[in-house]
């Protein structure tokens, strides 16, 4: 008889992150004399005390709870930085999202996070999710309250689905460009392979704190869910060093190739119970649809393909009446 799988060894760092403990790294920093402040449940601040503005950087991982590569790759480079604290050059905000379902190891626990970052929230509004939003959002509006003028929101995640490009990022169309153009040139040192142009909110973080703060913000999807302390941290290298540079104001090395850039052709939104896709569910993020082929239907609501090719991206059936079921991107660059 075999004997029972044993569970992955979690190295500390990584358990202290996933579960919001920012008990040694808050010590770190407040003893080589960082303002440290914790808002929230799951948040941390670093300030330095100093006149000169610096730059203001939000880090998110955890807002959908079975994400936990990024969870990891930021618990390493936390961790070493705060053996360095004075190497700190940012004004730092760490948020773990949804705590309670990292902890279940459950995507979230009544509804998605990443869509409560609106005011109208309908039938969701009684959601645990809605409560966190809520609480996420003041240690944001807080943070950003008084920082300078550099500003960024990095909000860390994994697919789902398998992607022909699978390190792609979200970023709102709506940054000033003279950020975007820093942000895009930052995610092609994180070795991100594709960009989408996103023109309208569809309740995200990385949207809302572009939207209301200026802050150069991205949705960035870095590979495959996997499960916590089973992530295979070289797939990361590349982001890891680029977030590290960041942190510290230093250089990345230089973008191995620059990101393919797409823009979004149509959203696709789920009006009903009736809903199918025209694809299998195991669809690839940016599989190519040509002019004419059908995306959905929704009752007499049918979606098709307007241009000669566009690739779908994020196609999910299951999600909620009233919620985006995918989108449909055209390459522009």
């Amino acid at each position: 008889m075999s004997a029972p799988a044993q569970p992955p060894v979690v190295p500390e760092a990584v358990r202290a992150l996933a579960e919001a403990d920012f008990g040694l790294v808050a010590q770190r920093f407040r003893e080589a004399g960082f303002t440290v402040m914790l808002p929230a449940r799951g948040v941390m601040t670093v300030k330095a005390d100093r006149s000169a503005a610096r730059p203001a950087v939000l880090l998110s991982v955890g807002v959908h709870g079975d994400e936990t590569g990024p969870i990891e790759m930021v618990a390493h480079v936390i961790e070493a930085l705060s053996r360095q604290p004075e190497a700190l050059a940012v004004d730092l905000m760490l948020c773990v999202g949804n705590i309670d379902a990292i902890a279940a190891g459950k995507r979230f626990i009544d509804a998605d996070l990443n869509r409560m970052f609106k005011a109208d929230r309908g039938a969701l509004a009684g959601t645990a999710e809605s409560a966190r939003a809520d609480e996420i959002i003041a240690a944001t509006d807080a943070f950003f309250a008084d920082a300078g003028p550099v500003r960024w929101h990095l909000d860390l995640h994994t697919a789902i689905r398998a992607s022909h490009y699978p390190m792609f990022a979200i970023v709102p169309d709506l940054i000033a460009e003279e950020r975007k153009s820093a942000l895009i040139g930052w995610l092609g040192q994180a070795a991100i392979q594709a960009i989408i142009m996103n023109p309208k909110s569809a309740g995200t973080y990385s949207y809302y704190a572009s939207e209301h703060h200026g802050a150069a913000g991205s949705t960035v999807e870095l590979g495959r869910v996997g499960t916590l302390g089973q992530n295979n941290l070289a797939q990361f290298a590349d982001a890891s060093q680029a977030l590290d540079a960041l942190l510290r104001g230093v250089e990345a090395p230089p973008a191995k190739a620059a990101p393919h850039v797409f823009k979004v052709a149509q959203e696709v939104v789920k009006l009903s119970d009736a809903f199918t896709m025209g694809f299998s569910k195991e669809t690839p993020n940016f599989a190519s649809l040509k002019r004419g082929e059908v995306i959905a239907t929704d009752g007499e609501t049918v979606y098709t393909v307007f241009h000669d090719e566009e690739m779908v991206v994020f196609p999910n059936p299951d999600v909620r009446v009233g919620l985006r079921a995918g989108l449909m991107v055209v390459r522009v660059s």
